[in-house]
């Protein structure tokens, strides 16, 4: 594991609570895992035994409906964890991990954290902030739903995919999200024609730009009141 790889594994719930000495033995136990663009990890339904840090590019998680339409929760990266749900409740995984691009992820099993946890409860403090987090996004998404118009949700998506993979350059804040964009409509939560018109109407009023797989948001502060 080199330098970089630790430093992004520190930043994940799982380690930021730990000293030096603590964190490298923890990372004893992680196991590399590597995909291809498009490949799954796991599957909604199967058994979980292991959560997942990602080390480099991104993960999406994703649910499927009985007539096959696809749900898409989240898009993660870097520091990001994800399965964690099943150490605390060990059932059926609740969502689908497919690689958005290709990955390196750092895998963690149960067995070899349970003991850990046991000289080190800190971290289990940690991990239930991150599901209580978790929670918090998924009732947001839920009320937005709700209470929130298309171009509103896909303002705030995208200052959401901003905040986590953005890059300041010379021509604004680029954001290289990786998704197609009947992902980006899944992420919303509404049909891609709507989501497309959304981002057509910003790119027109001069608040971003389109490109492939990406957007390049050149006014926030209207992108944000947008949001709201």
């Amino acid at each position: 594991m080199t330098d970089r790889d630790e430093e992004v594994l520190n930043r994940a719930p799982l380690f930021e609570a730990l000293d030096d000495a603590a964190a490298k033995s923890l990372r004893a136990s992680v196991a590399e895992v590597r995909l291809s663009r498009g490949q799954t990890l796991f599957n909604e339904g199967e058994v979980g035994d292991r959560l997942y840090v990602i080390l480099e590019g991104k993960v999406k998680l994703t649910r499927a409906a009985p007539d096959g339409r696809e749900n898409l929760l989240s898009v993660l990266g870097p520091s990001e964890m994800f399965g964690e749900l099943s150490f605390f409740d060990p059932r059926p995984r609740t969502a689908s991990a497919v690689a958005v691009t290709e990955c390196r992820l750092a895998g963690l099993g149960h067995d070899d954290l349970r003991p850990f946890l046991t000289n080190h409860p800190e971290v289990a403090v940690h991990l239930l902030r991150a599901l209580a987090q978790r929670l918090r996004r998924t009732n947001d998404v839920m009320a937005d739903l709700v209470f929130t118009d298309v171009p509103g949700r896909v303002a705030k998506q995208l200052l959401d995919l901003a905040e986590r993979f953005g890059q300041p350059t010379e021509a604004g804040l680029h954001v290289h999200h990786d998704l197609t964009q009947e992902e980006l409509a899944q992420l919303v939560g509404a049909s891609r024609e709507t989501v497309n018109k959304a981002l057509a109407d910003f790119a027109g009023r001069g608040w971003l730009r389109i490109e492939a797989r990406a957007v390049v948001i050149l006014d926030i502060e209207r992108l944000r009141k947008r949001s709201r």
